[in-house]
């Protein structure tokens, strides 16, 4: 069994390499966890589905989304994300990054 590391964690501040937009994420799927027919008419670069993929506040937004590591990389501004649902899954912004209200596995 090969071991998968997720490269970002929930609560951390990344960009959208394509698409240019920033987020935070809220959760960490260890390989990709969603239906044929979505990534078929959605992930149009094809990603790898065995590799971690990321829920995804987008800033600026009320829009949340499903990304493939290989296309976010760290955000590097630290600027805080305008999203309704942040209170939701955080109590905060500490040192850049955002404090989750419940502890993952």
């Amino acid at each position: 069994m090969n071991t998968v590391f997720a490269k970002f964690s929930v609560g951390e501040i990344v960009h959208h390499k394509l698409f240019d937009y920033r987020g935070v994420i809220i959760d960490v799927d260890p390989e990709y966890g969603g239906t044929e027919e979505w990534y078929e008419k959605v992930a149009r670069s094809r990603p790898p589905r065995d590799r971690p993929w990321y829920h995804v506040l987008m800033d600026g937004t009320d829009n949340q989304t499903y990304v493939a590591e290989r296309n976010l990389e760290p955000d590097g501004f630290g600027d805080p994300i305008h999203h309704p649902d942040l209170d939701d899954y955080f109590h905060g912004l500490a040192d850049g990054v955002y404090v989750p209200r419940r502890q993952g596995n």
